[in-house]
């Protein structure tokens, strides 16, 4: 088949690509290489994709619609998998308007692609954030989700509103996939698993929020592409006009604390603590059912925090050429 992936040099996006490609699928890939972490982190994502030849790349910013479909109009794509956005939560409070033109307009111009070019598969990420502070767990696919606690959070809801939308007036096949704290190798530099692995590193101190307690499903890259993966190929088994939403998370949250335990002992550093107050957008858990997973595709993520942190260190100080 012929998949467009969007988002194809962020973190998922990179990852995502890489397994559709060794399953023998054409991709085209595209990505705006934004500034919000370092570009040179996205070129080397890059770099390990365009040695599959079957791996094409465009420039592109989703949010422009009319250079989106002068660029893409010549390719016959069988599905899209929809992963550029603007992602972070804090720096949603900072920049706005970066996730209203990137995670709205942008999905929007790109569910429009696919409806115009009568694709009928789109698989697109969506986020654990949705949930917002619930105390009720684990966290399932049919819980309400109304109370969204950041601007980004807020955006992904409205992602599974319009897809769901597409879906029954459209007859396109929709699925959804809440993202669960996602780490491992070519991980997004502005998240706490790769933040606190590169100050560890250097001796410096990490900033512990709200006592350390907060507690987050961790879920290794490798489980996450399987997982999407997995979807994907449900997704073409079903009739046009389905919508459905899934979890992807690993099923067992570690408090912070937890983690960096963990992390300082797959590294070898050890870290500084400063413990610092809960920060607006944080949400104090989060902690996936896979129950709708391993229905669907017999499919549930299966690395230990422990190995996955030991994956990402090797890369880590590969990577970065430490000793």
């Amino acid at each position: 088949m012929k998949i467009l992936v969007t988002g194809a040099a962020g973190f998922i996006g990179m990852h995502t690509a890489q397994k559709l490609l060794q399953n023998g699928h054409e991709v085209v890939g595209i990505d705006n290489l934004n500034s919000y972490y370092p570009v040179s982190l996205k070129e080397d994502r890059l770099n390990i994709l365009k040695r599959h030849e079957k791996f094409q790349f465009e420039r592109i910013d989703i949010s422009d619609l009319a250079f989106l479909q002068t660029k893409l109009k010549d390719h016959h794509f069988d599905a899209i998998i929809h992963l550029a956005a603007q992602a972070g939560v804090r720096y949603s409070f900072e920049n706005p308007q970066s996730y209203i033109s990137s995670n709205l307009q942008g999905f929007f111009n790109i569910i429009e692609f696919c409806r115009h070019q009568e694709i009928k598969n789109f698989v697109f990420a969506s986020s654990s954030s949705v949930y917002g502070n619930r105390e009720d767990v684990p966290f399932k696919e049919s819980d309400r989700t109304v109370n969204p606690v950041s601007l980004y959070a807020s955006t992904k809801i409205c992602n599974e509103a319009m897809s769901y939308n597409y879906a029954y007036n459209h007859n396109i096949t929709c699925v959804g996939l809440r993202f669960f704290t996602v780490y491992g190798p070519w991980g997004r530099p502005d998240m706490a698993p790769l933040k606190f692995l590169d100050k560890i590193s250097k001796g410096e101190t990490i900033d512990i929020y709200s006592d350390g307690n907060l507690l987050r499903d961790y879920t290794y890259i490798d489980d996450i592409t399987e997982g999407i993966f997995n979807l994907f190929k449900w997704s073409l088994e079903q009739k046009e006009g389905t919508h459905e939403i899934f979890n992807i998370g690993s099923n067992k949250p570690y408090s912070v604390l937890e983690f960096v335990e963990n992390l300082e002992k797959a590294s070898g550093f050890q870290a500084n603590k400063k413990f610092v107050p809960f920060q607006p957008g944080d949400v104090q858990k989060t902690y996936a059912s896979v129950d709708k997973l391993i229905e669907a595709t017999g499919y549930s993520p299966k690395t230990s925090l422990s190995d996955g942190l030991k994956e990402l260190s090797n890369w880590f100080k590969d990577y970065y050429s430490l000793n």
